[in-house]
């Protein structure tokens, strides 16, 4: 299960979500209602309360919530595609803000990755990947803090859709793109199940997104218990970075001259 919660000050990025008790959105019923099929939606199943992506060697596919969102917490169930994946990507405009969950395949018996990454008016290359270590648990993997005071854009003055895909990466998922997709094993399914959206929705007439979301006291996450990880939460992150950590671009010297500011301070 994939989960991140944003706020203003930090954003914490875990591998499982947990339910709160406002505005809590569970997915039930017709799926069709809260999300819309923006891409080759004849490779979609929906079944109920799930959604089942499929890729082949004539396409992959996508979904986009309707509605959008400005902080908060979403949680989703993931099955990624069995057996011999390597060359695929489970995930999801050229200025946006994105939160990013990308989970790249391997060949049978070697574990996927899981990257992650954060947009910023569409500027990114903030990824760190990380082994699966797990089913489902509740272990945050990543924060990235609000360094606005220094100059580090935060993604907190654009709205953000809930999205998934599956597509054709074997360009560079697997092994710096040295696998390709094993085509003779397509088609690919990768299934999303248990949406919980917990946030601010942003109202289609809204003008000042902050006035609207960014009230302080008015939702959970402004509570200090939400503000930082606490002790318990810092000693789990530090245990996924040291045991389970492969790449992490502040550590990236010969990618980046000069490291990004928020690597730094």
């Amino acid at each position: 299960m994939a989960s991140n919660i944003c706020t203003r000050l930090e954003i914490a990025i875990f591998m499982v979500g947990f339910v709160c008790a406002n505005l809590v959105l569970p997915m039930c019923g017709n799926i069709s209602e809260v999300f819309e099929y923006n891409w080759a939606p004849n490779h979609i199943i929906s079944q109920g309360d799930q959604i089942k992506l499929t890729l082949d060697n004539v396409s992959g596919c996508g979904f986009e919530s309707k509605k959008k969102y400005l902080f908060g917490q979403a949680s989703v169930q993931i099955k990624l595609i069995e057996g011999d994946s390597a060359g695929t990507m489970a995930s999801e405009g050229p200025v946006h803000d994105e939160l990013d969950f990308e989970f790249l395949g391997n060949v049978s018996g070697e574990p996927y990755l899981v990257q992650t990454n954060i947009y910023v008016n569409g500027t990114g290359n903030r990824e760190q990947r990380h082994t699966l270590w797990f089913l489902v648990d509740g272990i945050p993997i990543r924060v990235f803090t609000n360094k606005e005071d220094k100059g580090v854009l935060f993604p907190r003055q654009q709205a953000m859709s809930i999205r998934g895909s599956v597509w054709n990466a074997d360009g560079w998922a697997t092994q710096g793109g040295k696998v390709k997709i094993n085509w003779t094993n397509a088609p690919f399914f990768s299934t999303f199940r248990s949406f919980i959206i917990d946030a601010c929705e942003l109202l289609p007439e809204t003008d000042d997104i902050m006035a609207q979301c960014g009230k302080l006291g008015r939702f959970w996450w402004d509570k200090p218990a939400f503000v930082v990880l606490n002790r318990h939460r810092s000693h789990q992150l530090k245990w996924a970075r040291r045991k389970h950590l492969v790449y992490d671009y502040c550590k990236d010297k010969a990618r980046f001259t000069e490291l990004p500011r928020e690597c730094i301070s």
